[in-house]
């Protein structure tokens, strides 16, 4: 598609929609241009507003609906100069006149507008799966403020005690905790077999064991078959393998799709993934035409695919680059690396870049991965907590492909500085060498970043050797546990040897050196320098990445 050329100021410039895209993309052609007319337009009464803070108004932490307001229509005019018609819905694009046909709710009339420049900014709209009862009074989506204040209307009138919420991503874990937060039961229904996507399985079950303790109950491989209503007003969920949840209250966070509906209509290009495709100045296949947010496919920075990903960050920096774009400035979206954020009872979840599901659907296969679980600060001053982090790699050129991360202290400092390396196309050997601030309270003087780094470049040259721990069920090699021995017994792999790394130089005639050796410990590092000393004397060791702690989360106790 034909890349943007510079336009004459002056020239009017229409926005179809606000919220983080649009209105980011207005005010950013009115920082560049004072000459520009632009007028935003919104079908909701809203025009930019915190959607990602909605779970948290529900849950009574925002305590006031006017907190959510990012920027009203008022402040548009008095600080921008740009108009904002709410409540008007675009209805069709007649690109041969470019203009466009709104609807104004309030006036009850229909009228057209003419663009120099059109943004498309619709975001996207809630799944809601075409099930038995899903319109039953008590389902609920949010997406907006009016969602939200239904949401907290329908608790109070009702004297909700029990919500059933459909969709283990971040909405829905987040609505997990704020329900809890105002004294629900709750309960996860979840098809897939782990919470949290973006996150690799085995990291999720840490997820999973937190949500436990709190009281949440999740049915994880288990999909919602029907809704029904009871005659005092309550709901009865129906999952897919015949299960019944009683409910006052259903909230469907099962994921959103891109509104096109209106790019569609007007002949705009759609992408394999059901989104606008976009080039790199977010141009769609009409050059007069721009597209940002949630309704626009990505190139995924890691892997190049096509990807539809809805978040805020990404949003905003597409909307100033589409202002650019506009006024003729040469610009490129780099495309998004999904990096986000999750806190949930105390917990920090944080992710970026890809994860092992990624890459394999990608069909990328040269890439290690490695565990570890340092403190978030010096071990020697008090309160450190650990964070469970898996790095994953290149292992032909070791640049850094994805992290992910959980724990209470300290988890997303590590990975903005992964996701900032990701995006520079630094590599495991960068990590080692990153010189970050470190005082005892706040890190250490190997950070877990510089460990991480570390980790992975002995990997890198064959100083670590690794096995995965999902090669463990029926293995042949002798699985040696460097602990010490009070330690082991109070957990430790089955038919694994005790062998205390403190003894291990002293006792090793007693292994055999004809059968490959599995060593681990709790975290790791007792194991990595068990590998060291066997391998110099000669044996066929691995690794066990991670120690005890990442075997519990490759094979958690049934809950």
């Amino acid at each position: 598609m034909e890349k943007g050329k510079a336009m004459e100021r002056g020239k009017r410039i229409l926005v179809v929609g606000g919220v983080a895209g649009g209105a980011s993309c207005a005010a950013r052609v009115r920082r560049l241009s004072e000459a520009a007319e632009i007028i935003i337009f919104d079908r909701g009464p809203y025009v930019s507003f915190a959607n990602c803070g909605l779970p948290y108004y529900v849950g009574d932490v925002i305590r006031e609906e006017k907190e959510l307001l990012v920027a009203s229509a008022e402040l548009f005019k008095e600080r921008f100069n740009i108009e904002v018609r709410t409540e008007s819905e675009v209805l069709a694009i007649d690109r041969e006149n470019r203009e466009i046909e709104v609807r104004d709710s309030r006036a009850s009339r229909v009228y057209r507008e003419a663009y120099d420049a059109l943004v498309l900014a619709p975001g996207a709209s809630p799944v809601r799966p075409p099930l038995p009862g899903v319109e039953l009074p008590g389902v609920f989506v949010l997406r907006t403020i009016p969602d939200s204040r239904r949401i907290r209307e329908w608790i109070l009138s009702r004297n909700a005690r029990r919500a059933v919420v459909v969709g283990g991503g971040l909405v829905g874990l987040e609505m997990a905790e704020n329900l809890v937060e105002r004294g629900l039961s709750v309960t996860v229904v979840e098809k897939l077999e782990q919470v949290l996507p973006p996150l690799d399985p085995e990291m999720a079950v840490l997820v999973k064991e937190r949500l436990a303790s709190r009281g949440v109950s999740v049915r994880l491989g288990d999909g919602v078959a029907s809704f029904e209503g009871n005659r005092d007003g309550s709901l009865l969920i129906r999952t897919e393998s015949g299960a019944a949840e009683p409910a006052d209250l259903v909230i469907l966070a099962i994921g959103v799709k891109p509104e096109v509906s209106l790019a569609k209509a007007a002949g705009l290009e759609l992408g394999g993934r059901g989104g606008i495709r976009v080039n790199e100045a977010m141009q769609t296949s009409d050059p007069r035409i721009w597209a940002v947010g949630d309704a626009v496919e990505v190139r995924d920075f890691i892997t190049g695919a096509w990807s539809l990903i809805a978040l805020a960050g990404p949003a905003n920096r597409q909307g100033r680059l589409a202002a650019d774009s506009i006024l003729g400035r040469e610009v490129s979206f780099r495309g998004v690396q999904a990096t986000g954020v999750c806190g949930l009872f105390g917990l920090t979840i944080a992710f970026t870049g890809a994860n092992e599901k990624t890459l394999g659907v990608a069909g990328v296969t040269s890439y290690e991965t490695i565990y570890l679980h340092p403190g978030h600060h010096a071990g020697y001053y008090p309160g450190a907590k650990p964070i469970h982090l898996k790095l994953v790699f290149s292992t032909d050129d070791g640049r850094v492909l994805g992290a992910q991360a959980v724990g209470e202290e300290g988890v997303d400092k590590r990975i903005d500085v992964i996701a900032m390396a990701i995006q520079k196309h630094a590599t495991v050997f960068d990590l080692a060498e990153a010189e970050l601030c470190y005082a005892p309270q706040f890190g250490a003087a190997k950070d877990p970043v510089n460990v991480a780094g570390m980790i992975a470049t002995n990997v890198l040259r064959q100083d670590l050797p690794l096995v995965s721990w999902r090669a463990l069920p029926g293995t042949e090699a002798l699985v040696v546990d460097v602990r010490e021995r009070a330690v082991f017994s109070g957990g430790h792999i089955e038919g694994a040897v005790n062998l205390p790394l403190t003894e291990l130089r002293a006792r090793m005639g007693e292994l055999p050196r004809d059968r490959e050796i599995w060593v681990c410990c709790s975290v790791g590092q007792r194991a990595y320098f068990a590998t060291r000393a066997l391998l110099q004397n000669g044996f066929d060791v691995r690794n066990l990445s991670g120690g005890f702690q990442t075997y519990r989360t490759f094979f958690p106790s049934p809950t």
